[in-house]
């Protein structure tokens, strides 16, 4: 494998400023494209996670008094600031996660929706009011910061979540700390000095770089209030479980196997299209990336056929090229994985219709390539169906009808997201009514909500009660108060009593 001869030093950001912190130990940063080394990440110890929740806890008790004006303000510049940098963003996110810039400059934007909701905040943050519910007595209710909370990022949109997180918690009150994933953090490192640049005061947004230490000390942290994570099914909820048994409020959003019903009534031009983008797009490296396609009756054949012609014609290359639609998997373990996965289900018996394990791209021979494939024939038994792929498998299951294809996808075990092809209204509905699945599309690929909704499946895809931004977020970062007032007329009797007050 190649390296560079220069590399950078990926430091945190703690206190409004970089700083290399007390740990000692460091974590290479690849480019997936070159397989070459492009920077060494320094890892936090303990001491380096004390100061960071510390600076955390003192801002947090500041921040949460600044006005809701003041707040907006800084929410505002953000969003300027972080809408002019966009090409600067999806450079970073090129670089070190291999998506093309065009998939890179797309989860900036969907970012930008959450920060554009969150400067609504004092909408979003608005009590209620009920005068004289008893003789003299009104009682009001409203909203405060938890306090200080953290963010546990994964590596597939290294923008997107943490934007789907920080502006909601800050704008809410909070003090916030991101723990990205140690594959690309630099992002993360720019969106701190876009959050300083707009304002914001020191140690209100902080990154502390890490692997399980670190995380470990964030789940446990008696003065961490909250945690937001976005992962695997299993660390999900270990986190859940771990920040839970501590005390804290926790969200937990878990893996995902996609399934996409196309039915015979659907315009399978329309669908194949679709299913690529959806299974392919970013390398299949998505929570809402389509795995399986769920091929009912008549329409299988002829479904596969039109999805195989456009697998074949999707370019992958260094995400950086003109005209690449695809890059490589992250790292060289998971292409080991995704390979791995491909041949069990062809030796199990599975059809390959389209086989991306043996791709190079010239000029890139190191880089972590795999390329867009299809198996038919997939049986549920298979680890192609059991286990979430995460990279650019689309695997088909076959069945009889659109009852089948709903008892499929009601039996698996994940809830994040599925979708249906039809042009049948009632088709649409009776899916839409019997999936146990939190977020759906019809004849649309990845339901992802816009911000003004909230993010979230069911199932092994959520741990903890509260999907991510949108009004459930709000909700997540807040918690209540409710008043009970009464100002007596001094020269009237107390009216206290030992019974319960009712009038």
């Amino acid at each position: 494998m190649s390296t560079t001869t220069t590399r950078t030093t990926i430091k945190h950001f703690i206190n409004g400023a970089e700083t290399v912190g007390e740990g000692d130990r460091t974590q290479p940063v690849y480019n997936p494209a070159t397989g070459a080394i492009s920077a060494e990440l320094r890892l936090a110890n303990r001491a380096d996670l004390d100061a960071t929740v510390a600076a955390a806890r003192a801002a947090a008790d500041s921040w949460g008094d600044f006005s809701l004006a003041k707040r907006t303000n800084v929410l505002f510049k953000f969003r300027e600031l972080v809408a002019a940098h966009v090409d600067d963003l999806a450079e970073l996110i090129t670089a070190e996660h291999g998506k093309v810039l065009s998939d890179a400059k797309g989860e900036i934007g969907r970012g930008l929706e959450v920060i554009e909701f969150a400067c609504g905040i004092p909408q979003l943050l608005k009590g209620d009011y009920s005068d004289q519910v008893s003789t003299g007595i009104d009682v009001f209710s409203f909203r405060e910061p938890l306090g200080v909370v953290a963010g546990i990022t994964p590596f597939n949109f290294p923008v997107m979540v943490p934007l789907w997180m920080a502006p909601m918690a800050i704008a809410a009150g909070n003090a916030f700390i991101l723990k990205p994933s140690e594959r690309d953090p630099s992002p993360s490192m720019l969106l701190a000095k876009l959050w300083k640049q707009a304002g914001l005061p020191d140690g209100v947004f902080q990154v502390l770089h890490g692997d399980k230490e670190t995380v470990d000390g964030l789940l446990t942290h008696p003065d961490v209030d909250g945690i937001s994570f976005v992962g695997s099914t299993p660390i999900a909820k270990y986190v859940h479980e771990t920040a839970t048994a501590h005390g804290k409020r926790v969200q937990a959003l878990g893996g995902a196997k996609n399934h996409a019903i196309v039915m015979p009534d659907a315009d399978l031009d329309n669908a194949a299209d679709h299913l690529a983008a959806a299974a392919f797009g970013s390398a299949g490296e998505r929570c809402m990336a389509i795995s399986v396609a769920v091929a009912v009756g008549d329409a299988a054949d002829l479904l596969v056929k039109k999805v195989e012609e456009r697998a074949l014609a999707i370019k992958v290359d260094n995400g950086t090229a003109a005209g690449a639609e695809m890059g490589p998997v992250i790292t060289p373990a998971s292409k080991e994985r995704i390979v791995k996965i491909v041949t069990e289900a062809q030796t199990a018996g599975a059809a390959m219709v389209v086989d991306g394990r043996d791709l190079v791209v010239p000029g890139h021979e190191d880089g972590f390539w795999v390329g867009p494939t299809v198996i038919d024939h997939v049986k549920t038994e298979m680890t192609a169906y059991t286990e979430e792929i995460f990279g650019p498998v689309l695997v088909v299951v076959r069945v009889e009808d659109l009852d089948a294809g709903i008892a499929l996808i009601n039996a698996n075990p994940y809830g994040n997201g599925t979708a249906i092809f039809t042009s049948s209204g009632a088709n649409a509905r009776k899916f839409q009514r019997s999936v146990t699945v939190g977020m759906i599309g019809i004849n649309v690929p990845l339901p992802v909500p816009v911000a003004y909704h909230s993010f979230g499946g069911w199932k092994a895809s959520l741990f903890g009660d509260k999907h991510i931004y949108g009004p459930e977020g709000v909700s997540f970062y807040t918690r209540g108060k409710v008043v009970t007032s009464r100002w007596p007329e001094p020269t009237h009797a107390s009216g206290a009593s030992y019974n319960f007050p009712s009038s």
